[in-house]
């Protein structure tokens, strides 16, 4: 096994503050845990005021495109994730942060690198559409399901006496809820859904943006002491999952603006949400706290990479000779 930190590890002191990583936790008061619940409920909610009939539509056209995209987002990163921390073993907080990032769906930012890149929007749109329903009925039976599958982290969900029945109950209601409101609104009332999602969306923009900003000030000292060990790892991760979206696309889609469109979904994932999930449900941890927060900002700067190196190689400014509308198989 590999570790990343192996290099740095004889220095003096380093040891005992890995441990204070490891140990760090960032604790919540009833009211604090109560307001989380509400922030995720509300992102949901916003989420959902913006889909449209079309988005179905869509999927109903073109099945198998929607499926190869989200079993490589729901299965393939996962799966990917599990085999880097049996090759890496790091630390179990760490471990716990890179799997929870991994189930969580793609992130509406996506959308926005695709189109920077000339990729397929909708499809981009559609697969973050089935991937947040999708994670509204199962993230926290997918989270329990992978971390059970490696050893570290199943210990350390044992450790922290998750109730895995109130996890499971609380998250999916908290996420099914609103996400069923607003699927509700915009097809009952999709005027007002429109006129909300225009306040609603900036607002649980904000609010994913100061999760995040607090994940990573509330742990600033650790951060700065740790950044050698925490960046590798978040870089690492985010690198694979773009070459994962470029793999499945290359073998699993025809079209090069769909591929495009597949490496930024799994990519960019919606880190704000595991943030929330690991501050209410998880304890706090700070270690994984810290992963998720700076894969937060670290998707960024792997999207705009990305994006540039499209550019760089001219197939951004190149069309695709062939119409998705026109592809009977919906490859």
């Amino acid at each position: 096994m590999v570790h990343l930190w192996e290099g740095i590890r004889g220095k003096e002191g380093f040891i005992a503050t890995l441990a204070d990583i490891n140990e760090a936790v960032v604790t919540l008061d009833a009211g604090a845990q109560l307001g989380l619940a509400i922030s995720l409920a509300f992102t949901m909610f916003a989420v959902a005021l913006g889909l449209k009939t079309d988005d179905f539509a869509f999927l109903k056209s073109h099945k198998r495109s929607v499926a190869v995209g989200l079993a490589a987002q729901v299965i393939g990163l996962p799966l990917l994730t599990l085999a880097v921390l049996i090759l890496f073993n790091p630390m179990p907080g760490i471990a716990l942060g890179m799997l929870i990032v991994a189930c969580c769906p793609g992130g509406n930012v996506s959308n926005l690198f695709t189109r920077l890149s000339r990729g397929d929007t909708a499809y981009s749109v559609t697969l973050t559409t089935c991937s947040s329903i999708f994670s509204a009925a199962f993230l926290p039976f997918m989270i329990l399901f992978w971390t059970a599958l490696y050893a570290p982290t199943r210990e350390l969900v044992n450790e922290i006496e998750l109730d895995r029945v109130a996890f499971i109950i609380n998250t999916s209601i908290t996420l099914l809820i609103p996400l069923t409101l607003g699927i509700w609104l915009a097809h009952s009332k999709p005027d007002l859904a429109t006129r909300a999602q225009k306040i609603c969306l900036p607002i649980a923009v904000a609010i994913i943006a100061v999760i995040v900003i607090f994940g990573i000030a509330t742990n600033a000292s650790l951060l700065t002491d740790f950044g050698s060990v925490i960046l590798p790892y978040v870089i690492l991760h985010n690198a694979l999952a773009f070459a994962l979206g470029a793999l499945v696309g290359r073998f699993g889609l025809k079209r090069p603006s769909t591929r495009r469109a597949l490496v930024f979904e799994i990519g960019i994932q919606n880190s704000g949400l595991g943030l929330l999930i690991m501050l209410s449900q998880f304890g706090g941890l700070g270690s994984g706290l810290l992963i998720i927060a700076t894969w937060g900002v670290w998707h960024f700067v792997g999207g705009f990479a990305v994006t540039g190196l499209y550019r760089l190689l001219g197939v951004a400014r190149t069309p695709d000779t062939l119409s998705l509308q026109e592809d009977t198989h919906g490859l």
